[in-house]
């Protein structure tokens, strides 16, 4: 097997991985945020998927770098540290929701009703900034290099380039109020990234890269 393509099938494998482990954690600690009575255990298994999820992310940054540095030396650098910056917002929102198991469990003796809507609060900010706008971000720079390169179709990078400024946009419109994050109109606005992800986790994984174009500078 060839570096380039041992390099694909991680990457494609850590995509895949970001989108089970980010859905999966929701599921599991979301009950929390609710209020539902008994969903710590729960939650802290949501925590380990969120674990998975940041390391995920910060692993096909580090994946892809060296590829695509190739053609944009710039850009290929805003997409390690934005892939960074998204893995750094999501743990700030795993020490909420760990903080908020700690507050449920002694919320009867503390009197912490306060203190627990600050912490959904910041999770739920955590959640926009994160998995929205710094994702939104870093899809767009891989999009826009995987465009240039045509290491994919280049039908999969424009799924990309729709879909990073489009969740961007999404995250400005809850952040003013015009609907919820987890509503169906916020849900929509981010099918294109979803799409875009798994398109290029798979066409990883199934073929690797495509015969690249000419590298910036060659």
């Amino acid at each position: 097997m060839t570096p380039d393509r041992r390099t694909a099938l991680v990457a494609g494998v850590l995509f895949l991985l970001t989108e089970v482990a980010a859905i999966a954690g929701l599921a599991l600690y979301r009950p929390l945020l609710d209020g539902a009575p008994g969903a710590g255990t729960r939650a802290l298994v949501g925590v380990v998927c969120e674990l998975v999820l940041v390391c995920a992310v910060v692993g096909t940054g580090a994946a892809l770098f060296p590829v695509v540095r190739r053609w944009g030396e710039g850009p290929a650098i805003g997409y390690l540290c934005a892939r960074a910056l998204e893995a750094a917002v999501i743990l700030v929102g795993v020490i909420a929701v760990l903080s908020l198991v700690t507050v449920r469990r002694d919320a009867p003796a503390a009197g912490g009703e306060a203190v627990d809507v600050a912490l959904v609060a910041v999770h739920d900010w955590t959640f926009l900034l994160g998995p929205n706008v710094a994702l939104g971000l870093n899809t767009a720079l891989l999009a826009y290099l995987m465009y240039r390169s045509r290491l994919v179709p280049r039908v999969i990078a424009v799924l990309g380039l729709v879909g990073g400024p489009l969740i961007c946009a999404s995250a400005v419109a809850v952040m003013f109020g015009l609907y919820d994050q987890l509503s169906p109109a916020g849900t929509l606005a981010a099918l294109p990234v979803f799409a875009w992800e798994l398109a290029l986790a798979i066409r990883l994984l199934v073929k690797g890269w495509d015969a690249p174009g000419h590298p910036q500078g060659r």
